[in-house]
């Protein structure tokens, strides 16, 4: 069985583990749930009808599926909806969900200000003699921080939701977990939301180049791999080895640790600043490059001659940084590794060779064109032939399930999807080490895994699950029970369930239990 063994208690009811992946594949049924026969078979017939290969691929480049998605799907067909998606133009949030956002401090935060003020207040309160005055004002200072952190994963969620651009919302997280940055690091709480909206979000269909360069410039990642620290003569080589090892080129590429070196002599004086300019000598002053809270000294930068990857790189300030990664981005082996990284998100644990090198060579041939990747990518028979077997990891099963459920229903209340994913191990900003989350079924299959996926479940399926309670405590004036059995769910899924799911289904004892059962059954869980 594809799925882990689960917890004694739990295995009687539970349909995970009930079915084999090629379960998953079976031929579809006509036989209603048991409990929920709601809806109209007769009016589902009159629209164009839909394959389980669709729905499985809709899955895939969405974050999962909704009645507003399934509808553009049908209108406009495949390929016509891949490009609206990697094209993005009018992707307009519900009302009340662009209101929840705009309401959000991390929306409207300068972030030279911000880092500025908290540097100057941190100073303050280390400045306070010892005693309850003091850990107060850090308590506080502390709790804001963490509270901006939180509203950033809050804004994510919502967008992951609700957005009608849902490829966009799922490479932002990709992305986000590629050029991963970890919050709880010194001051980086206080970054993380305009990392992804200044640093991510504007690249992500981009060239790879532009997306490295900012990732490059951002003050979240030089704090976080220490580039702040780097300048000639003390030149520390943390960034330099991870953009080469994990941003990249990949473990295994052929570059070497003078590369590594060199590359770390290159990023010398690449740092932040939020406060005056540096005095420097007149010959330095052309070469001061200052953009938000980034900046390139060039009185920290070694201006020797560099060797990277068989090239030489002229000492010319920041001219060398632009260069280098040009030179880097050009490499075969960076067309290959992100590719690969690609379809093992999207496509299957191991993807297939070919499909990658097709790929790679789209990468070198469009100068890094990430959109036109994924195109060569969603469009391959290797897509279409791995549909159905990609297990979900936390982050698409927990925003799937939400969007399945509630179906376009504004929440309230994103708080304890936070927590589901911190319970899951995939916390927006909580991987410690640079590597990002794993991305392959291995990492998210165990029982343990399991068991707290099906307390998701039953908790979505049992109402609200919390969603609809305001986040300030006050009372809830909405309801949010899931209304599974709805069109969306004759039209895109009960067509499609596997034998043994329809069995399970068949004896739900109510419909908080049908709901459970579906939404912990292997066919929610691989799509």
């Amino acid at each position: 069985m594809r799925l882990r063994a689960l917890p004694a208690g739990l295995a009687g009811v539970l349909l995970l583990g009930c079915a084999t992946h090629a379960d998953l594949g079976a031929v579809p049924g006509s036989q209603g749930p048991h409990v929920a026969a709601q809806g109209s078979h007769a009016a589902i017939a009159r629209v164009p009808v839909l394959h389980r290969e669709d729905m499985l691929w809709l899955e895939r480049v969405s974050f999962g599926l909704d009645g507003a998605i399934v509808a553009d799907y049908r209108r406009l067909g495949r390929e016509p909806f891949l490009e609206r998606q990697l094209h993005p133009r009018d992707a307009v949030l519900p009302a009340p969900i662009a209101a929840e956002i705009a309401a959000l401090e991390v929306t409207h935060v300068d972030p030279v200000l911000l880092i500025a003020d908290v540097n100057a207040q941190y100073k303050s309160i280390n400045a306070m003699p010892d005693g309850p005055d003091k850990e107060q004002a850090r308590r506080t200072l502390n709790e804001r921080g963490n509270r901006l952190a939180y509203e950033a994963v809050r804004r994510d969620l919502l967008r992951a939701v609700y957005s009608p651009a849902q490829l966009q919302e799922q490479m932002v997280w990709f992305w986000l977990n590629h050029f991963s940055v970890f919050q709880s690091k010194a001051n980086l709480r206080w970054l993380v939301g305009d990392y992804e909206e200044r640093a991510i979000r504007p690249h992500v269909f981009g060239h790879f180049r532009d997306l490295v360069l900012a990732t490059l410039e951002h003050p979240a990642m030089l704090h976080y791999l220490d580039n702040n620290q780097n300048a000639a003569g003390h030149v520390n080589e943390n960034y330099a080895r991870e953009l080469m090892e994990l941003h990249t080129l990949g473990v295994g590429s052929g570059y070497t640790q003078q590369d590594v070196q060199n590359l770390a002599r290159v990023l010398t004086g690449v740092g932040i600043n939020v406060g005056d300019a540096p005095r420097l000598k007149p010959e330095l002053q052309p070469l001061y490059l200052r953009r938000g809270a980034f900046e390139f000294n060039p009185a920290r930068h070694d201006f020797g001659g560099k060797t990277l990857l068989g090239h030489p790189i002229e000492g010319k300030g920041f001219g060398e940084v632009e260069a280098a990664v040009r030179l880097i981005v050009a490499e075969p082996a960076c067309a290959r590794f992100i590719s690969r990284e690609l379809a093992t998100y999207f496509v299957a644990d191991n993807p297939p060779p070919p499909l990658v090198e097709r790929m790679a060579q789209t990468f070198m041939h469009t100068d890094g064109d990430i959109a036109a990747v994924l195109h060569t990518m969603f469009l391959s028979r290797e897509f279409d032939a791995a549909l159905g077997g990609k297990f979900k990891d936390p982050m698409r099963f927990v925003v799937s399930a939400v969007r399945f459920a509630y179906d376009g229903r504004p929440i309230n209340n994103t708080r304890p999807m936070f927590n589901w994913l911190n319970g899951l191990g995939e916390a927006a900003y909580g991987r410690q080490s640079p590597d990002g989350y794993p991305l392959t079924e291995l990492n998210w299959a165990s029982s343990g895994q399991m068991t707290r996926r099906f307390e998701i479940a039953r908790s979505i399926g049992a109402g609200n699950a919390g969603l609809f309670d305001p986040e300030d405590g006050s009372a809830a004036t909405v309801t949010g029970f899931p209304q599974l059995s709805n069109r969306l769910y004759f039209e895109a899924v009960e067509p499609f369930l596997a034998a043994h799911t329809k069995d399970a289904l068949n004896r739900a004892n109510s419909q908080q239990e049908w709901n459970t059962f579906l939404l912990s059954s292997p066919d929610f869980s691989y799509e």
